[in-house]
């Protein structure tokens, strides 16, 4: 109901499609992010978080690596950025992902609409075919280990 601020869930339900039959791969698709999610993100091997935002132009698809927020910077209670998220999973659990990165897509709208903007929509493809190599780039390096 947000317009391209549910991209990134569209996204997660995507991967959640493309990826069903992955061993060892879990998905969480959620309309925000919040102190509970802290746990999983400690357990996990590798993070990767999916959001639009206002900070690159409208349909502008980015993977970029995400760092624990500094100690002490103030923590949400409702809604986490991906950094608090981590910082949270240092904090709570003394334990971090291997690897954390975020795939963002610059929105166009975030009025209320049941629909994306159309520099998200055309965007779509782009964002489907970075995050399917982002994962699978995961997955390889997971089995190396």
């Amino acid at each position: 109901m947000r317009g391209d601020d549910g991209v990134g869930l569209y996204l997660a339900e995507w991967a959640e499609r493309r990826f069903a039959e992955q061993a060892g791969l879990r998905i969480i698709a959620d309309h925000q992010w919040t102190p509970e999610l802290a746990e999983d993100v400690a357990r996990a091997q590798s993070v990767l978080f999916i959001d639009c935002t206002i900070d690159s132009p409208p349909g502008v698809v980015k993977l970029t690596s995400v760092e624990p927020a500094p100690a002490g910077r103030g923590k949400g209670t409702h809604h986490l950025e991906a950094a608090q998220l981590l910082a949270l999973s240092r904090d709570f659990y003394n334990s971090l992902p291997s690897k954390s990165q975020l795939l963002t897509i610059g929105a166009g709208s975030t009025e209320l609409s049941e629909v994306f903007s159309p520099a998200v929509t055309a965007a779509l493809p782009g964002a489907c075919k970075m995050l399917e190599e982002a994962v699978l780039r995961l997955i390889a390096s997971a089995a190396l280990l």
